[in-house]
């Protein structure tokens, strides 16, 4: 049974835009305004009164402010319902909210103060350094805590709006960072109130709606305008008019054929039979579904849902009633702490395990808090006493998530900082369960409905899953909950539930909390689960129309009655048998007839007869049963009171379950008129009437001639029965000693099996040490690395990211599983999920500079992810800073354009060499005064340029020793005769050169032409 309505978390991210099929709640933008409700007779839905209106809790934080202007900013004035401003606020400075919004909306905004009530049209804001809580329709302050714990006041606030208005909560959420709000939105769905959330792409800070979308509370994701033009459409609903929220019937009127085939569809797509939940809040769910979806009438929905069948599951979703957390009711915890668990631990048994089930656990919460108080009461004997804790619930969803164990911080509000140090560990915001804790409790989808029971269990804690039952399926569960229980064993219900009729099957330990024990019983139980479900959905129609049509009792319903008047009064009195004549049940006044035997207690009928009957009894029940037809004994004599009554005895063979033979032993006595003139009465003694004392001496002979005669027979067959058994023993004991010799054969094999067992055990547990040493490493390698690093599965969806790119990309813990498509990371990339599926699809690596909103440039390489046998399973995303080393190299370059620009200018021809005396660079005057080109020149030795004019002896061993010595040299003459130029007389200069970052030296050549100086000399 399940107690938590969750919805999918499948918000879009771009821009609060609508799918044209199907219209999801969850994404879905503003619905026109023309959308109609259902009304009586065509008239339109009545306006909230005074006294009764929604009240609209929005939480907001960093970013709310613009948010929650532009929100009233389209809200008409004349809103039918009332607005409360929860904000994160400085508690050192005054507030100026409330004038502040009070130029954007034409509602009066007003500040709260202590015991003020909350009107129709008006906006709220709560002062700083305060926690608001509001009940029966009044605000109440009370001071901040000074203490460091966590300050939640959205949760604080949603919740208390939550159980105090019921369906007419409306919680919305906000810009903001943390997760502040998340619980309380959950706490209103649950109550059977709206939800909103901002779009997180017009939400200035998203952490606190991306929160609350995680928490699969939120039925709208919409950015403030559209959520203002929401909240307009459903604020005269009369689904939010209090009214409406006792019998929410017109909705739903005139539809038993829609409804029942709605459940049809709920049982095809979950598998659970909601005819048998409380049908008040079965109702109530639906109405707020079509609410949600703009539907007016139970067919057009019926309609809606066969269109789009994915909202079924939508709907079942939300008629299972989620009301979880942590150490709910912290008494009756206590109660637990200082009652029950002191009991189970002295009376358990050593070696055996304390056996715990807690069904509809929803996420997790219930089984985990009791899994921590059993640890404290237990104390330092907790490591020596084995724990065994079943979790379950109807959804797989619930189960996935209870068996991770991770809570958003808020849970801070509910556990204290002691448990939360001790049994948690806190990890990107959230909290996860400690290993050890995780480890003692089981989870598993289980319906107490159909499913078979646990049993031997020490403590059953289950609350608020009966409320929701409809009285048959609650007397089963009930049951259920006995036969599962040791005894003694304990259950624990919720404050408002009860045991109903079989209250008497348990006693009672604590009446306020709702802690009672089991009493032994040897009342049997059928718990034939599969049979009870297949007749609940044969007769799940019928009830449904039942239910949904007129109310009253039916004909039948008063011939029933007058039968069963008739027959208490005017039916003999009788007893039912089963083979071995023990009494099953007892009709009627029997008394006269049967008396307890004295010694131990015996239902047998046999032995309780009265004397003058047992005779009769034996024989007629072993010819009804010979016969196997009804048997009648008359004019029978038995003594009642000190004196002799005439009885008709009767015995009628009947089948029973799984074809058992019953009989129904009838006992009629004979009127006191009929007695009088009957034989044998004391009105004819044996004087008056001989041959008639006669005739009855001779009944009787006959009667115990057949008495006798049936336990002869019964003698002989037992006899027979007996040679029969012992032929069988006989060869039962060789086929023992057979199968003895084969069991030890057996047993032989089984130690050989079970040593390799230990061996492999051994061995796994090994491995599993290595895979948690492995597992330990890569969280501390991801935690200390500072590089962003995002890992996708095959599905293009995140498994794992560092820390740092938890900040580069925009992350949070609650995009683990999201498509790498829906998240908005810092830096130009938009094609990042067509590039991750090309890296996967391609098996090769792509590397590309990008730059962040800041301006930083960054290299993102995305490679495949391989596994251990070569293949692909997805792909790493890396984001390395590169800002530094990219002005490095614009400044190198920018350095180097400008030398070469002044070394081009300059009209003395230049030439750099490497160590291998390659040209490596040359001046444009160099081109140009010996007219190469650049491809003669660069990469080529020097002395091989222009037909090998420098290839000198002199010149090679001078540049070489410039190399070697680092020391250049001055006017080394060289003449050029080169076929392409006139001849030429040079004077070459050269000295070492040193460049960062490039081995070796180089050396830079200067080329003076001194041909005129020459010639003006000669």
């Amino acid at each position: 049974m399940k107690r938590s309505p969750r919805g999918p978390r499948s918000a879009s991210r771009k821009g609060g835009a609508r799918p044209s099929t199907p219209p999801s709640p969850i994404n879905k933008a503003t619905r026109e305004q023309s959308a109609t409700f259902p009304t009586r007779g065509g008239v339109a839905a009545p306006q909230p009164s005074r006294d009764a209106f929604p009240i609209v809790g929005i939480g907001a934080s960093a970013g709310g402010l613009e948010a929650f202007s532009e929100l009233l900013a389209h809200l008409s004035g004349d809103a039918a319902m009332a607005f409360v401003l929860v904000q994160h606020l400085d508690p050192k400075y005054p507030s100026i909210l409330s004038e502040i919004l009070s130029r954007t909306t034409r509602m009066p905004v007003v500040e709260v103060k202590n015991g003020m009530s909350v009107e129709l049209g008006h906006v709220y804001v709560m002062p700083p350094n305060t926690r608001m809580t509001i009940a029966a329709g009044v605000l109440s302050l009370t001071p901040r805590s000074d203490d460091r714990g966590p300050h939640m006041p959205i949760d604080h606030f949603l919740r208390s709006l939550a159980q105090d208005l019921k369906s007419r909560a409306i919680g919305v959420i906000l810009s903001g960072s943390a997760s502040d709000g998340a619980l309380g939105l959950r706490a209103i769905k649950a109550e059977g109130g709206i939800t909103f959330a901002e779009a997180p792409q017009s939400a200035k800070f998203d952490g606190m709606p991306r929160s609350a979308m995680a928490s699969g509370a939120v039925d709208f994701v919409l950015p403030p305008k559209a959520i203002a033009q929401e909240l307009i459409r459903i604020g005269g609903h009369p689904y939010l008019d209090e009214t409406s929220a006792a019998s929410p019937s017109e909705p739903l009127a005139g539809g038993p054929d829609a409804l029942a085939q709605i459940f049809r569809m709920l049982r095809e797509k979950s598998g659970l039979d909601f005819t048998l939940y409380r049908q008040t809040t079965i109702r109530r769910r639906i109405a707020r579904r079509m609410l949600i979806h703009g539907v007016g009438t139970l067919e057009a929905y019926r309609r809606y849902l066969e269109e789009h069948p994915s909202q079924v599951q939508a709907l079942s979703n939300d008629l299972l009633v989620n009301v979880t957390r942590f150490f709910r009711d912290a008494d009756a915890f206590r109660i637990l702490e200082r009652i029950v668990f002191p009991i189970i631990i002295k009376q358990r048994p050593a070696d055996a395990p304390i056996r715990i089930w807690a069904p509809g656990c929803a996420t997790g919460e219930e089984a985990y808090s009791l899994a921590i108080e059993l640890l404290e009461s237990l104390g330092d004997e907790s490591p020596t006493v084995p724990i065994q804790l079943f979790g379950t619930d109807v959804s797989e969803t619930a189960i996935v998530k209870a068996r991770a164990g991770v809570y958003p911080e808020n849970i801070e509000l509910d556990v204290p900082a002691a448990r939360l140090r001790r049994f948690f560990v806190k990890m990107d915001g959230q909290y996860q369960v400690r290993k050890a804790v995780r480890e003692l409790c089981v989870f598993a989808k289980h319906n107490l409905a159909t499913d078979p029971p646990f049993s031997k269990i020490d403590l059953i804690v289950c609350r608020n899953v009966l409320i929701y039952l409809e009285a048959e399926l609650q007397r089963r569960v009930s049951s259920v909950f006995h036969y599962a229980l040791k005894t003694p064993g304990y259950l624990m219900l919720g404050v408002s539930e009860t045991l109903g009729p079989l209250s008497d099957l348990f006693s009672v330990v604590d009446k306020k909390y709702k802690v009672y024990a089991k009493r032994p019983t040897s009342r049997r139980f059928d718990l034939g689960l599969g049979s009870f479900d297949r007749k609940a959905v044969k007769t799940g129609a019928g009830r449904v129309g039942k239910r949904v049509g007129d109310a009253g009792g039916s004909r039948s319903d008063l011939l029933q009655e007058v039968d069963r008047l008739l027959l208490s009064k005017y039916a003999p009195a009788g007893v039912l048998v089963n083979e071995a004549a023990e009494i099953l049940q007892f009709r009627g006044h029997t008394s006269p007839y049967l008396e307890p035997a004295p010694g131990a207690a015996s239902l047998n009928l046999l032995k309780m007869a009265r004397e003058g009957l047992l005779m009769e009894l034996r024989v007629a029940i072993d010819k009804a049963r010979k016969q196997n037809a009804p048997v009648r004994r008359e004019r029978l004599s038995i003594k009642q009171d000190g004196r002799m009554a005439q009885v008709t005895l009767q015995v009628i063979p009947m089948s029973g379950p799984a074809r058992e033979r019953n009989y129904l032993v009838l006992f009629e006595r004979v009127s006191p008129l009929r007695e009088l003139h009957a034989p044998g009465s004391p009105a004819s003694s044996p004087i008056a009437h001989p041959r008639r004392h006669i005739e009855n001496l001779r009944h009787e002979l006959t009667a115990t001639k057949e008495f006798l005669q049936s336990i002869i027979e019964e003698r002989e067959a037992a006899n027979q029965e007996l040679q029969a058994a012992n032929e069988e023993l006989l060869s039962s004991n060789e086929e023992l000693q057979s199968t003895n010799e084969e069991m030890e054969t057996a047993k032989e094999e089984l130690q050989s099996v079970n040593e390799e067992l230990t061996t492999v055990n051994e061995e796994l547990q090994h491995r599993n040490a290595e895979l948690s040493q492995l597992n330990n490493d890569l969280n501390n390698l991801f935690a200390g690395v500072t590089i962003p690093v995002v890992m996708l599965g095959s599905d293009a969806r995140i498994r794992r990211f560092t820390p740092m790119a938890a900040k580069a990309l925009n992350l949070i813990p609650a995009d683990l599983g999201r498509p790498i498509g829906d998240i908005r990371p810092n830096v130009d990339v938009s094609d990042l999920e067509q590039l991750c599926q090309h890296v996967i699809d391609a098996a090769t690596v792509v590397e590309r500079e990008v730059r962040d909103r800041d301006g930083r440039w960054h290299s993102l390489r995305v490679r495949p992810y391989t596994t251990t046998d070569n293949k692909i399973d997805g792909a790493v995303i890396t984001l390395e800073d590169i800002d530094a080393l990219k002005s490095s190299v614009e400044q190198v370059t920018a350095a180097r354009e400008h030398a070469e620009t002044i070394a081009d200018s300059v009209q003395v021809p230049l030439v750099l060499l490497d160590t291998d005396l390659r040209v490596t660079w040359a001046s444009r005057s160099f081109h140009e005064t010996f007219r190469l080109a650049p491809e003669e020149t660069l990469g080529h030795f020097v002395y091989e340029m222009g037909t090998g004019r420098w290839s000198l002896p002199a010149l090679r061993a001078a540049l070489t020793d410039v190399l070697e010595r680092n020391v250049g040299f001055r006017e080394f003459e060289v003449e050029d005769d080169s076929a392409r130029v006139e001849a030429k007389v040079m004077l070459l200069n050269a000295r070492p050169m040193q460049v960062e970052q490039q081995p070796g030296r180089l050396i830079l050549l200067a080329i003076d032409d001194i041909t005129a100086r020459k010639k003006a000399a000669q």
